[in-house]
């Protein structure tokens, strides 16, 4: 199918997501895809990257429980064509360590297995949870909650979502020691224009939530489920949502991927 055709399927299912209240990445995003990092012949991997770029994101949540238990309480659709992806090899990677370098271990992954071992169609997947998890908020949440304290004050802003200057190099030399597959271009969007899938946690996000609502740091004095839905509808672009990720895992592995 045409690229254009693509653009403009994914437009009308955005316009028909957003009138049901779910929100997908849209036709911009599609149109992203041309910049995509992927390397000649993964043509199932860009299929991947497209059929999840239309797939709905709910992110206008105003309540939320501690255990999800319907599918449209999670970004159920985009999940399961993760499970379903037919490229080999696949490989999910259980990240928890913020400041640690599980940005750089994916890429070191993907670039053997595209270059070295010649699987252009490999897919990596970030499970991530924990202390990682603060990567997947956008800068909105990280300014209203001031989530820079949780770095121990390293960080004011999310830098995982910052595009390194070495993206802007040619993506035709694999061998740039400072360019695109290099580690000058450790971050989440380069990564995801490469294919990779960030899976987010919906444990993660009730638990932090609760520790947050126990301490008072709630400007807005929400409830625990709504403070849990706000901080839900400000995942970053692109995250896949799960009702948890310790249980997705196993999902992952029963579906053939390689745990990391």
């Amino acid at each position: 199918m045409p690229f254009s055709s693509v653009s403009r399927r994914v437009a009308l299912q955005s316009t028909l997501a957003a009138g049901l209240g779910l929100v997908g990445m849209g036709a911009s995003r599609a149109a992203a895809m041309q910049d995509a990092l992927l390397p000649p012949g993964a043509a199932t991997l860009a299929e991947l990257q497209q059929k999840l770029a239309a797939a709905p994101r709910r992110r206008d949540f105003k309540t939320t429980q501690m255990i999800l238990q319907h599918r449209d309480e999670w970004d159920a659709e985009a999940l399961d064509l993760v499970l379903a992806y037919a490229g080999k090899p696949r490989q999910v990677w259980n990240n928890t360590n913020l400041e640690g370098p599980w940005l750089n271990l994916m890429r070191n992954a993907m670039n053997a297995q595209i270059w070295s071992f010649g699987h252009p169609d490999f897919l990596a997947v970030s499970a991530t949870h924990g202390p990682a998890h603060l990567a997947l908020y956008d800068d909105a949440l990280w300014a209203k909650y001031q989530l820079g304290r949780f770095t121990k004050g390293k960080q004011n802003t999310n830098v995982w979502m910052k595009t390194p200057p070495a993206a802007a190099a040619g993506a035709s030399n694999v061998e740039d020691a400072h360019g695109v597959y290099s580690p000058a271009d450790n971050s989440i969007p380069v990564l995801q224009r490469r294919g990779v899938v960030f899976l987010a946690c919906h444990n993660a996000i009730w638990e932090f939530t609760g520790a947050l609502h126990a301490k008072g740091i709630n400007p807005d004095h929400k409830t625990h489920a709504e403070m849990a839905a706000e901080f839900t509808n400000h995942l970053i672009p692109g995250a896949v949502l799960t009702p948890g990720i310790v249980a997705t895992l196993v999902e992952l592995e029963d579906a053939g991927y390689r745990y990391a």
